[in-house]
């Protein structure tokens, strides 16, 4: 089998700002298995926040000279196994002429409502964003401030039917997430993502939660499980997180089975990357893969949204 990675750059419709940082494009690598009479692909978004860079995932997976079930002992679970796995599930589709779903024994995945992110900004802009996106079936957005309550307001006033999930990304303290915690119920909000730093949310199993709290940064594999009880609801599985379907599909049984609700999220990335993670968003709480959304061009054969949400790929594209 051969193994070779490129990279992709896809523009943003517009500036994308979380509490770490913005940007204006997504950067991703695309890996190829050739072999055998088959081509299988698959992407991955490497993130700072883990430690990876463009050239570091691209050195793991150039490194990589296994076979496919060697993959969890040569790689961590991150964004370099992850590309990987997903192109040997397609290799594996095509060469077999069938869909992933149907190698993993699965019904074929259906259409599943997805958010749609909101990008944090200033509050008179969030609210324009909210407005614009008013007849979305679901929003979600991005906070992470001390200063978030305004935003949240303002998001409310855009769009005051919208169901709302909440993703902090590590930004707020304990004392401001327990200030924030009642007005999030007042104004509707369903769900909050991740509101205090992995590592540092001790307080969550301190508190009552009549709000699900939602694992993102604390949750990357099966092994995270054991770290999580008592302080969540929800497990965030992505696939750039776990290494790949495998792992997430593994994931999401084992969540299941010890009483935790499951989100399907992603990176920003193409419809490539959100493609797998379509088969993984089969009867979860929340799904939200909504990538390529934001982008400004895609790949060819792209993912189809409509009103019943985001749809499985065509064969063309993956799996």
């Amino acid at each position: 089998m051969q193994i070779s990675v490129a990279r992709d750059v896809f523009q943003l419709a517009q500036v994308f700002t979380i509490s770490r940082g913005s940007r204006t494009q997504a950067e991703v690598l695309t890996v190829e298995v050739l072999g055998n009479g088959a081509r299988g692909v698959g992407e991955c978004v490497p993130y700072a926040r883990y430690g990876e860079t463009l050239d570091s995932v691209t050195a793991q997976i150039e490194g990589f000279s296994g076979a496919w079930p060697d993959l969890p002992d040569a790689l961590p679970a991150g964004a370099a196994r992850n590309a990987l796995d997903c192109a040997y599930w397609d290799h594996a589709a095509k060469k077999a002429g069938k869909r992933v779903w149907d190698l993993l024994g699965l019904p074929a995945p259906e259409p599943q409502i997805t958010a749609y992110t909101l990008s944090l900004d200033t509050p008179e802009a969030m609210e324009q964003q909210a407005a614009k996106n008013a007849t979305r079936p679901l929003l979600k957005i991005k906070l992470g401030t001390p200063d978030d309550m305004v935003r949240l307001e303002a998001v409310r006033r855009g769009a005051p039917d919208v169901p709302i999930i909440v993703d902090a990304n590590e930004g707020w303290t304990a004392e401001v997430y327990a200030d924030l915690a009642p007005h999030l119920i007042r104004l509707g909000v369903q769900m909050v993502e991740q509101p205090l730093p992995a590592g540092q949310d001790e307080m969550l199993a301190e508190i009552a939660r009549p709000l699900p709290v939602c694992a993102d940064e604390s949750c990357h594999d099966r092994a995270s499980l054991p770290g999580l009880r008592g302080k969540y609801d929800i497990v965030n599985i992505k696939l750039d997180k776990t290494g790949g379907l495998t792992e997430a599909l593994a994931l999401k049984r084992q969540a299941l089975a010890e009483g935790y609700g499951v989100m399907v999220g992603c990176m920003v990335g193409s419809s490539l990357a959100m493609a797998p993670a379509t088969i993984l968003a089969q009867d979860v709480a929340f799904t939200d893969l909504d990538g390529p959304l934001l982008l400004a061009e895609d790949r060819d054969q792209p993912l189809v949204f409509d009103e019943k949400g985001v749809h499985p790929p065509a064969a063309a594209l993956w799996g």
